[in-house]
């Protein structure tokens, strides 16, 4: 008994050492720790570890979240570049920032039609690399073809599937974008293509991170198993974080867009 008391009073300190106790490999059992409470004492330690680590989500209402992984970058850099797998992770963020910044505005301007994409018989090129886009006034957006003008029905044909709620109309080379009355239906309409344009950003993000753990998972035979968890679960947190940016962002640009 006085044995037995000997090894559980050391569990506190086991309990505080480092998330990477589990890599290193767990601590030894006091000397004198008779052998079957000796692998008992190391099997609740690791127990313990892993629930102290990698906590799963508590109840809501609780107030409390789950137990973040911070794994250094620099001590698995030759299984996987966390920072190259977070940059690329929040450059698919930035990019429905920079969507929903330049085509999902309830007011068209000039500049939404700059980066519409028209398909050419010399391949696909952004409108204003062919057209010289001006506002003739505030109901009215012109795009000038007559440089390019083989492609004025590629323009009007890109202009009018861009999901901006356009109708564009053709007089020779030049191209009338009607700017349309801003109503509840447009707004709606605009909302939805916010949703959408999300969906599709988190698509990208999913095939991010499926990459990377694909990645971490070739060093199976080389690593861990519990190294190999540590960064499935880091890659997921980055993956959420992204994904919780992300609703935010369409959260607000909904409020934005409905009004």
């Amino acid at each position: 008994m006085a044995l037995a008391l000997r090894c559980f009073r050391h569990l506190p300190s086991l309990l505080y050492r480092s998330p990477f106790a589990m890599i290193r490999g767990l601590p030894q059992a006091p000397a004198g720790c008779p052998a079957l409470l000796r692998d008992g004492c190391r099997q609740c330690v690791h127990r313990m570890l892993l629930t102290r680590q990698l906590a799963t989500k508590k109840a809501k209402g609780k107030g409390q979240s789950q137990a973040r992984v911070n794994i250094s970058a620099a001590l698995v850099e030759d299984v996987i570049n966390l920072e190259e797998t977070n940059e690329d992770m929040q450059a698919v963020v930035e990019a429905l920032k920079e969507d929903f910044s330049r085509t999902l505005s309830v007011r068209t301007s000039p500049g939404a039609l700059d980066h519409i994409i028209v398909l050419t018989k010399d391949g696909k090129f952004p409108l204003n690399q062919l057209g010289q886009i001006s506002q003739k006034s505030p109901q009215l957006i012109i795009v000038n073809m007559t440089n390019f003008p083989e492609s004025t029905a590629a323009a009007t044909k890109a202009i009018r599937e861009s999901g901006m709620n356009l109708n564009p109309e053709v007089d020779g080379t030049i191209i009338r974008v009607p700017i349309p009355q801003v109503t509840r239906e447009h707004r709606e309409n605009l909302a939805k293509l916010a949703k959408q344009s999300t969906n599709k950003s988190k698509e990208a993000l999913r095939k991010v991170r499926s990459k990377s753990i694909n990645q971490v998972k070739k060093f199976k035979n080389k690593v861990s198993e519990d190294t190999i968890w540590l960064l499935e679960k880091q890659i997921q947190q980055m993956a959420d974080d992204a994904t919780a940016e992300m609703d935010k962002l369409l959260a607000a640009k909904t409020k934005e867009l409905l009004g």
